[in-house]
């Protein structure tokens, strides 16, 4: 059942970028991983200002794209947590692990075929 709707999908994409620069500072990230998570926090940010649904600003990437992109983000973020730099650092791997699961739950909740 897909419960989340385009508008509380961008409201939830502008929190993740919000999670993204925070967690660093939060969490005690460093190195490799807070890198990570401040550009992370970037490209959510130009992604989400520039999908075409309602809190979208530019509205030039589709919101299907946009939900694509997420589908392999959030596996992807996952899978970083074991390489050693992220694994060696408790913190920085339970962030990851689950960043990329509340990213791919968003996903397969979030109605990409609604444009409000």
């Amino acid at each position: 059942m897909k419960i989340i709707s385009p508008r509380v999908h961008g409201y939830l994409d502008y929190v993740t970028v919000v999670v993204f620069l925070l967690a660093p500072m939060v969490i005690g990230l460093t190195g490799i991983p807070a890198m990570l998570a401040y550009a992370l926090a970037g490209v959510h940010l130009v992604m989400t200002l520039a999908t075409d649904f309602s809190l979208g600003v530019a509205k030039l990437i589709p919101l299907a794209i946009h939900g694509w992109v997420e589908r392999v983000v959030g596996p992807l973020l996952i899978l970083v947590s074991f390489i050693p730099a992220f694994a060696a650092n408790t913190p920085a791997q339970i962030f990851y692990i689950l960043i990329g699961i509340v990213i791919i739950l968003v996903g397969l909740l979030t109605d990409y075929r609604r444009t409000q």
